[in-house]
């Protein structure tokens, strides 16, 4: 079967070897090591008839009519051959020191040995190793002296690194503590020289602030003023206007009221003492031609006065004329 436990291969009729693994303890008394110390060794050897067919046949031909004891028992005298003969080869320093060589040079010597049997070693360990003279006591009391003394030394070294990495560790704590504190002090005078910045530039914005507001009040507030001074130039120049169609208007009255009367009285009396004069020539003549030119005198002087009285109300008419739009003008700016 695949797992070789509680299994049996058949061979001949009747014929069987187990193929389950099998447990050894081989174990040697009093042997001599290389330095002649008598010791004694045991150890567990698991082993088990290999499945290969040229293999099985070498373990049949060694165990078959044997019993399974005898079979264990075969295997266990060739394991044991080895490791006392490996064991006359190594001091005991080696055999206590390096359990596991020890094994592992077992295996490697007694295994072609017994797999010529068919036979695999699985695994060989070493258990228990003794002398008569406490020989390997003392080794062991010598090993842990040295282990102790090793330890102390180890202690002694250790403190001293962990004193020295201490005094390390506290030097580079205080560096950078130090950078830390150098750093934070940097930081924070960075960081008031930017609030200062900052604060005098805001200082700055809110000046500049409220002199664009100042001046800006003060340019409406002069805005107003010209605004004023305009109204006022205007209203003086309407004002002027005024007083100038007033005095136009007094001028005209004054003219329509003495001085057109005057004038038409004077052209009046001018055209009567012209008519008058050509009336006494005529009459001082005393002739025909004369009396007519009398009668012409008179109709002249007829004609004068109508021309006169004429001309005296197209001036009265003249000056109603001139005076409307000076009284209406007065009267709607009023």
């Amino acid at each position: 079967t695949s797992s070789g436990i509680n299994a049996e291969w058949p061979l001949r009729p009747g014929d069987k070897i187990s193929l389950r693994v099998m447990t050894l303890t081989p174990s040697i008394s009093s042997v001599e090591t290389k330095e002649g110390v008598a010791v004694t060794c045991s150890g567990v050897a698991q082993v088990c008839v290999m499945k290969e067919p040229q293999m099985l046949e070498f373990a049949a031909e060694q165990f078959v009519g044997k019993s399974q004891a005898q079979l264990e028992e075969i295997i266990l005298q060739t394991i044991e051959g080895h490791f006392r003969a490996i064991l006359g080869t190594m001091t005991v320093e080696e055999i206590y020191s390096d359990r596991e060589g020890f094994a592992t040079n077992v295996r490697a010597i007694a295994g072609p040995d017994v797999s010529k049997m068919g036979i695999r070693i699985i695994s060989f360990v070493i258990q228990n190793i003794t002398d008569n003279v406490d020989y390997l006591k003392s080794l062991g009391v010598k090993r842990a002296a040295e282990v102790k003394r090793d330890a102390e030394i180890g202690v002694a070294n250790s403190a001293a690194i962990s004193g020295s990495k201490t005094a390390e560790a506290e030097r580079e704590r205080m560096e950078s503590k130090y950078a830390c504190d150098a750093l934070i002090a940097e930081n924070k005078r960075s960081y008031e020289l930017k609030q200062a910045e900052f604060s005098q530039e805001v200082n700055m914005k809110k000046a500049e602030a409220e002199l664009a507001y100042e001046l800006q009040a003060a340019k409406e507030q002069q805005s107003i003023k010209d605004e004023k001074m305009q109204i006022e130039v205007v209203e003086r120049r309407k004002q002027i206007d005024i007083e100038e169609q007033e005095v136009l208007r007094r001028e005209k009255e004054l003219y329509c009221q003495k001085r057109a009367p005057a004038e038409a009285e004077s052209q009046k009396v001018g055209i009567l003492a012209e008519a008058q004069k050509f009336k006494t020539l005529a009459v001082a003549g005393a002739d025909a031609a004369s009396m007519k030119a009398i009668g012409s005198a008179e109709a002249f002087q007829i004609e004068a006065l109508g021309k006169a009285e004429a001309q005296k109300k197209e001036k009265s008419t003249d000056c109603d004329s001139a005076l409307i739009p000076l009284l209406k003008t007065n009267g709607h700016t009023n």
